[in-house]
């Protein structure tokens, strides 16, 4: 059973767990008070819900007002074989579906149950993201990628409804043109921010600060309509 914790005013933190056909996943959800929205978050290949870079614009989120679930993708065992193998870090029919799953999750929560949901995703994870947009367009009212792999979503990319933001550090070449590329494939409202003085990792001063500001008006203003 679920430990819910109270952190500060109000906010509360809680490690959760969230079945996926025969196989359950690890996340962290945190709740601030009067959360207006809740983001799930994707992480990227080789990464957990305990991403520095994610947990970092997921605590920003939360003084924005916004619920977070940094979900795992993998399970504990998967994640011992993807060290060895990484099979499955790209492999990302199995993993946007469990995006989708936490989005059905939510759902069932009552006290988070009727937020408005968006996804934030980095690298392979964006492509999860998007892919799970794709399968629950009345649910995801948002998506935004950093230093993501949106082309790797392949035809699902189509069917994106959700406002997409796609976020690429200025150095991170080859990726802005998979970015541009995937732009070219979606329907949907989809926009690129570069963020000049970056690679790919956002690990230059004050970079990373520049993706949760731009995360957190994209969600505002989407997650503000949806409501």
């Amino acid at each position: 059973m679920a430990k819910t914790a109270t952190v500060k005013s109000g906010e509360t933190a809680e490690s959760v767990k969230i079945p996926v056909d025969s196989v359950t996943l690890d996340a962290d959800l945190r709740v601030p008070a009067g959360a207006s929205g809740l983001v799930i978050f994707a992480h990227g290949s080789g990464s957990s819900r305990f991403s520095a870079r994610n947990r970092q614009v997921a605590r920003f989120l939360g003084t924005q007002g916004l619920a977070t679930v940094l979900l795992d993708l993998l399970t504990p065992q998967e994640e011992q074989i993807d060290v060895e193998t990484a099979e499955f870090r790209f492999d990302i029919p199995r993993l946007g579906p469990r995006v989708s799953a936490a989005a059905d999750w939510v759902a069932t929560r009552p006290d988070i149950g009727k937020l408005p949901v968006g996804c934030f995703g980095a690298s392979t994870g964006a492509a999860a993201a998007l892919i799970a947009a794709a399968e629950r367009p009345q649910r995801i009212a948002a998506v935004v990628s950093r230093g993501g792999r949106p082309d790797l979503a392949g035809n699902a990319l189509q069917y994106v409804k959700a406002p997409t933001l796609l976020i690429v550090g200025g150095y991170d070449e080859p990726v802005i043109d998979l970015n541009r590329a995937a732009m070219r494939q979606m329907t949907g409202h989809v926009e690129l921010e570069i963020v000049p003085g970056a690679t790919h990792l956002f690990e230059e001063p004050g970079t990373l600060e520049r993706v949760a500001a731009l995360a957190a008006n994209w969600f505002e203003r989407y997650l503000r309509a949806k409501r």
